[in-house]
């Protein structure tokens, strides 16, 4: 998925350029050694799904984006920076965006403190942008941290309920899809109305998004996500076709005897095999396409009908050309 030729917003795509130099100059402090460490993620690239969100709903693409507009995707993408770094600590990754992980070249004291510092640098613009978007970053950081103690309170748990799985994307993946939305709603001074649809509309393109990486990790391909299938399943983090397997009267009892704890990689294939044999990929696209139909509700509300195609192709473009199973 290209997400910038799905949303088939021109000048959306000129604006994250302009956004890139402020990216980097807003973590440069002066000092060699740290500036490497703050920008070292930034210029192995990504996407820019949060800010391109924000800078979307901001102008709809009928105008360029304003240097507040700009800022406000560069606290967003500093935030999910800063989040990245703690979970490639958490989850002893080695490699992030096709280069090594800041754990792995600097140590993870080094990448624990170098989260932090990319945290009160978006902290302190979105102060800059005014108290309603220096409290919704807050907020904000908050559901990040619940979502990630949920996942973390849960792991290798078998009796893990969909509601605990519901609270952790939620706050890991959905939030932070929400916020971007709503920030380029502040920084535009939208309505209080298109604020609450932009908003909504995030947060069911998060639980989407979220959804599909969960499908992807059982049947994905050729590296797919850029690890093997199964990956969350040895690492002890069972998402929604998981739990659901779980609970299948023919193969759940099977599957609860392999999990529980980290997985070699003959028991994470068995283990993928198991789940693939249930409904949970079937059930667990049924809940990301209830999503999709509340989003496209949720679009029917915007006056823009530039932002409404193409933020409607951007989040049908999630759950399109999935592997076969």
């Amino acid at each position: 998925m290209n997400p910038l030729e799905r949303l088939q917003l021109a000048s959306v795509d000129t604006d994250l350029q302009r956004l890139e130099t402020l990216l980097a100059e807003s973590v440069i402090f002066g000092d060699e050694y740290l500036d490497s460490v703050t920008t070292h993620l930034i210029y192995a690239g990504g996407k820019r799904i949060r800010p391109m969100l924000a800078i979307a709903a901001a102008t709809s693409g009928e105008r360029q984006a304003t240097r507040e507009d700009l800022l406000g995707g560069v606290a967003l993408e500093l935030l999910h920076l800063a989040s990245l770094y703690h979970d490639d600590v958490m989850d002893e990754a080695e490699v992030r965006r096709n280069v090594d992980s800041v754990n792995a070249r600097y140590g993870n004291l080094i990448a624990i403190v170098a989260g932090d510092y990319l945290m009160a640098r978006s902290a302190a613009i979105g102060a800059d942008l005014g108290v309603e978007m220096a409290g919704l970053l807050a907020r904000t950081l908050a559901w990040l941290t619940r979502g990630q103690v949920s996942e973390v309170r849960t792991s290798y748990s078998v009796d893990r309920t969909e509601a605990d799985y519901f609270e952790a994307i939620e706050g890991k993946t959905a939030s932070l899809m929400a916020t971007s939305c709503r920030a380029g709603a502040i920084t535009a001074n939208l309505s209080a109305a298109e604020t609450e649809a932009l908003t909504e509309f995030g947060r069911c393109f998060g639980m989407i998004y979220q959804l599909r990486d969960d499908i992807l990790d059982i049947i994905a391909v050729d590296n797919q996500l850029g690890k093997p299938a199964g990956q969350d399943l040895a690492e002890g983090i069972y998402n929604l076709p998981t739990l659901i397997a779980l609970r299948d009267p023919v193969v759940g009892d099977e599957l609860r005897g392999i999990l529980g704890e980290a997985l070699n990689e003959a028991d994470r294939e068995r283990a993928r095999k198991l789940v693939v044999a249930t409904d949970g990929i079937d059930q667990t696209l049924a809940a990301a396409e209830s999503f999709l139909a509340k989003a496209h509700e949720t679009l029917a509300l915007l006056p823009s009908e530039q932002l409404r195609r193409g933020f409607g192709s951007l989040i049908e473009s999630l759950l399109e050309d999935m592997p076969s199973y």
